[in-house]
């Protein structure tokens, strides 16, 4: 599961960052941002699991 996380973090930053730069792209901007906060809420799911 962490690994999963880690990718979804990954390619949600690189989308959005591709989203930013390549005005031709910009839904791509929205689905990283989608992807980047899914990612963080399954990375703070499993910390907090981890915690209790």
């Amino acid at each position: 599961m962490t690994s999963l996380v880690i990718l979804l973090i990954i390619v949600g930053i690189v989308l959005l960052l591709l989203g930013v730069f390549v005005e031709a792209a910009k839904f791509l901007l929205w689905i990283g941002l989608v992807l980047l906060i899914v990612g963080v809420i399954a990375w703070l799911m499993g910390f907090i699991r981890r915690q209790t």
